[in-house]
């Protein structure tokens, strides 16, 4: 089974792969190649990779798009993916907000909607939210339904994979354990998957971000509340029930304030959004000139008046820097990553927040660990758990690649395995 995989079409069976299945493989992978290549790379015959790219013509998958450069004969002609034959809903689903995007099958934003959402209070207004965004998006990409490949969907609660329609009732109560969002199947007739967003994050950033490349690094959503997504040895890792990564839930200081999940001192009352904007309140009323008297207070505005200089604003992003740095020393020592990528609003501080956190772990990391560790902001920014969301998907369909060879109404996938690069 899929991670995450809600609802799929009943009475379909999964594909087993085939040189079919290959094929598109490297044809998605080197974007432009020659039937010549693809039988050279494949050990296949040329009548073999002709009547296979026969196939994939009539899928709309594959087309022709012009001549190559020759290497003694006549110039091959070139197939080139159709990246756009396909579009992915990515949702993104946070505490206070939901984003959807709408992606090609090379993971190219199209389209991106965000609005602002009660999310833990209203599962019903979130819901009808997130179907009027989708069909908004998709008739605005130009593809319509008909050429949706499927939906994923991050949630901000841990996600075991044997029961994905679960939902933590400590991290969104009101939705009392359940989301329910396998409805979005009945609408649409395509695959839903969901997972946990800052894993999604973690996906984004490493097929088409700061992490592209980089096969062990630790990628860190700071929002209302804190997760990690971790790609350990080039894959993700969730842990055995999907609940790696809860870094937000890290105790820090033993004599701290009580976290809703019970526990005192854990990371996410020193730096989630509801403790940055109090520590915000609290400096106010000793500095009335500080700009962040004027606004309605966020992480954003907070880390967008730390940027201008603003005393308070300064000063909240860099305590909670300090208290993060003491929570990703840990991790450092413990994981010893290449990379650790921080996403979220208070990540727009950039080397404001950035800087201290480095110094910290200069002084209190092991030594070792310090020079193989970078420390940056994410590359794909707000995009990131959207994006990564529809990453999950993609990923799904190049691992049962019959989702792919059919024009609409895909069938069951039973594996998950990760795209080769």
């Amino acid at each position: 089974m899929n991670y995450g995989l809600l609802s799929t079409h009943t009475g379909a069976s999964a594909a087993t792969p085939s040189l079919t299945d290959a094929v598109l493989r490297l044809i998605w992978r080197e974007h432009r190649i020659s039937r010549a290549e693809i039988a050279r790379k494949l050990g296949l015959s040329r009548s073999t990779v002709t009547e296979i790219v026969r196939t994939l013509f009539k899928r709309e998958l594959v087309a022709e798009a012009g001549r190559g450069e020759s290497s003694g004969g006549r110039r091959p002609v070139m197939l080139e993916f159709q990246y756009d034959a396909r579009c992915i809903l990515g949702v993104d689903i946070g505490a206070t907000h939901v984003a959807v995007a709408v992606t090609n099958l090379k993971g190219q934003l199209h389209i991106w909607k965000e609005a602002s959402h009660e999310v833990r209070k209203d599962k019903e207004g979130t819901r009808a939210l997130i179907v009027r965004m989708c069909d908004e998006s998709l008739a605005e990409s130009g593809h319509g339904a008909e050429r949706l490949l499927s939906i994923s969907i991050a949630v901000p609660s841990p996600v075991d994979p044997a029961h994905p329609e679960w939902l933590s009732e400590v991290v969104i109560p009101d939705w009392h354990g359940r989301s329910d969002l396998d409805r979005l199947h009945e609408r649409y007739g395509v695959p839903v998957y969901v997972d946990n967003d800052a894993n999604l994050g973690a996906m984004g950033e490493h097929w088409w971000g700061a992490g592209n490349g980089v096969n062990d690094f630790v990628f860190i959503k700071l929002g209302r509340g804190s997760g990690a997504g971790h790609i350990l040895g080039g894959a993700l890792y969730r842990g055995s029930a999907g609940v790696a990564g809860e870094i937000g839930h890290m105790p820090i200081d033993a004599y701290g304030k009580r976290c809703a999940c019970g526990l005192n001192g854990c990371l996410g009352t020193f730096i989630g959004s509801r403790a940055l904007k109090a520590r915000a309140r609290a400096l106010l009323e000793e500095d009335a000139n500080s700009i962040l008297a004027h606004y309605s207070l966020n992480t954003a505005v907070i880390a967008k008046a730390a940027l201008a200089g603003d005393s308070v604003g300064v000063q909240v992003v860099r305590e909670a820097a300090d208290h993060l740095g003491t929570a990703l020393v840990g991790y450092i020592n413990l994981m010893n990553p290449k990379m650790i990528i921080l996403g979220g609003s208070l990540a727009e501080a950039g080397d404001l927040l950035l800087d201290p956190i480095r110094e910290k772990v200069q002084r209190s990391a092991l030594v070792r660990s310090v020079p193989d560790v970078e420390i940056r902001t994410s590359e794909l920014g707000r995009h990131a758990v959207a994006v990564g969301a529809a990453t999950l998907a993609l990923d799904a369909a190049f691992s049962a690649p019959s989702l792919l060879r059919r024009a609409s109404k895909p069938g069951v996938m039973d594996s998950y395995s990760k795209l080769p690069t």
